[in-house]
């Protein structure tokens, strides 16, 4: 394929790109924005750093009751841009994040009866360089799960600890783990699962995407699939469902790069940054339905924001 561009204006820049941006420099920006809502719900840590020592962030995000010690906790774990040309998977990210930190009655629910663990970009150094697939060393980390290098793959290791770490701990029940990514040449959201021998755990698997289908009009349930490929052994999706038990479900979901097709139509609608972040918003909305928590949104009253107790008063000229 070519085509020719027409540079009309020379005072100013143009730039080309596969998808719309978004920089390991935004998303900074972004998590510094939140930061300083002094939200109490809303917890950032520094997991570890990449090889060139950029930070790999993690966020908690759930009601402080759920962190007093000896609470039992029922988590729910989000990555994203392990593939860093794979843009979407950043706005799907946000548009999770933005609702789980709002004060929408449902959002308050899922902080009331979960715990968000949520790595938005674990891999900083290819998203800051413009890589399309691999990490600075050439790696492609979504094939690295199964023995991740702490000094080759810093951030999958770092990641991984936490995982396992969670895994063993008696008082924490790992739900969920959702890898998210962009495809190339499918159209719609969609998910990957894995494929087990029981068939009731097969079929619990289903449950989710099922439901994420109904709230989203871009998720296609018939391009989801379940498979346990040879050439996927090392993904997240892959090892984590090897490594967890049958309670808990781990998936990738996939968002196209261009467009999607609403059921029942066949025009494809083009997808904008804000269709991506409204499916982000849905898949956390599909958690009440999964949790059938639908009667417990209706007890909740329109609150006053709560801050932490070190809170410095807001000014005028915050980001939001």
């Amino acid at each position: 394929m070519s085509f020719a561009f027409c540079f009309d204006r020379e005072e100013d820049i143009y730039q080309f790109a596969y998808c719309y941006p978004y920089t390991y420099t935004r998303f900074q920006h972004y998590l510094d924005s939140l930061q300083k809502r002094n939200m109490d719900y809303f917890f950032r840590e520094q997991l570890g750093q990449s090889v060139q020592q950029r930070q790999l962030d993690l966020l908690t995000i759930t009601s402080p009751d759920n962190l007093r010690e000896g609470a039992e906790q029922k988590v729910v774990f989000i990555t994203g841009r392990v593939h860093p040309g794979e843009t979407p998977s950043s706005f799907v990210c946000q548009g999770i994040i933005d609702f789980l930190v709002s004060q929408h009655p449902i959002a308050r629910v899922l902080r009331e009866y979960l715990v968000f663990k949520i790595a938005p970009m674990l891999n900083p150094d290819g998203v800051y360089l413009g890589n399309y697939r691999c990490s600075l060393m050439g790696f492609d980390l979504n094939r690295h799960w199964l023995d991740p290098s702490p000094w080759a793959h810093p951030t999958l290791h770092g990641v991984k600890q936490l995982i396992v770490q969670m895994y063993n701990d008696p008082k924490t029940s790992l739900e969920f783990y959702i890898d998210i990514h962009a495809h190339s040449t499918m159209m719609n959201g969609f998910m990957y699962g894995n494929i087990f021998e029981d068939e009731e755990r097969f079929q619990r698997q289903a449950i989710f995407p099922k439901l994420l289908c109904q709230n989203a009009e871009d998720f296609s349930y018939s391009s989801t699939s379940f498979n346990r490929d040879a050439v996927k052994a090392g993904t997240g999706r892959r090892f984590l469902g090897g490594l967890l038990d049958h309670t808990s479900y781990c998936y990738t979901l996939e968002v196209s790069f261009y467009s999607y097709i609403v059921s029942g139509t066949t025009a494809a609608v083009p997808y904008t940054e804000e269709a991506y972040m409204k499916l982000g918003r849905n898949v956390a909305r599909t958690f009440l339905d999964y949790y059938r928590l639908n009667s417990m949104v209706e007890k909740v009253a329109i609150p006053m924001p709560r801050l932490r107790l070190d809170a410095e008063p807001e000014t005028s000229g915050e980001v939001r």
